[in-house]
């Protein structure tokens, strides 16, 4: 069993190596094994990043995001700049249908809304706008309604784990009612808890993915 001092020192390394984020007003405390962020980054995108850096620490039970996002004065648009920019990006993404999901922005946060047949496909609607100057948080509301049966999306999640090289070698498993699936078993990591999660996401029907993964590092 690692301890909180030596997970806060790693998880403060991984963030260092990671080009994505600045470290230098993000703060990190642990306490059992809960990674908590506190600071401020300048972007939303880093905030992401943060979290998902902290998530791929050894030990690291659950990731607290306490992140504020302060845009930098050239990073800061009017709301319909940022709006357009969305659109744009959206309208270009072939993962996405065509006209399935509409954005607001206030203040540089945005709202997502609309209806989506895969959970991968709401998913692709945030991170396709992680990126865009401007966007100081986000809201992810498109709603996935499933056309599969239940059997077929526990089928191609099953399928979806057989071929995901981390997932094959551990534990997990789902069982999948009226388009959610529940998910059970061992991880060593929040990150590889992610990994089980977006493959059941991806599989077509699947509503919303409750996560029950224990995580023994």
């Amino acid at each position: 069993m690692r301890t909180d001092q030596e997970i806060q020192r790693d998880v403060t390394a991984e963030l260092s190596r990671d080009p994505r984020v600045d470290v230098t007003d993000v703060g990190v405390t642990v306490k059992d094994g809960g990674v908590t962020l506190t600071g401020r980054v300048p972007t939303y995108r880093e905030r992401h990043a943060a979290v998902q850096a902290a998530e791929r620490v050894l030990g690291v039970r659950a990731v607290a995001d306490e992140l504020r996002v302060e845009l930098t004065q050239g990073s800061v648009r009017d709301d319909s700049d940022v709006a357009t920019s969305i659109a744009h990006v959206i309208d270009h993404n072939t993962a996405l249908p065509e006209g399935a999901i509409e954005a607001t922005v206030s203040d540089g946060f945005v709202t997502l809304e609309g209806e989506v047949e895969w959970g991968h496909q709401r998913e692709a609607a945030e991170r396709a706008i992680r990126h865009i100057t401007g966007v100081s948080g986000v809201a992810n509301l498109v709603f996935v309604r499933p056309r599969a049966n239940p059997a077929e999306v526990d089928a191609a999640i099953s399928a979806a784990f057989a071929r995901n090289a981390t997932l094959n070698s551990l534990s997990v498993r789902a069982e999948v009612e009226a388009g959610v699936a529940d998910l059970y078993g061992r991880v060593h990591s929040p990150h590889e808890r992610r990994v089980a999660e977006r493959a059941a996401e991806a599989a077509p029907g699947v509503l919303a993915v409750e996560s029950h993964i224990e995580i023994a590092p």
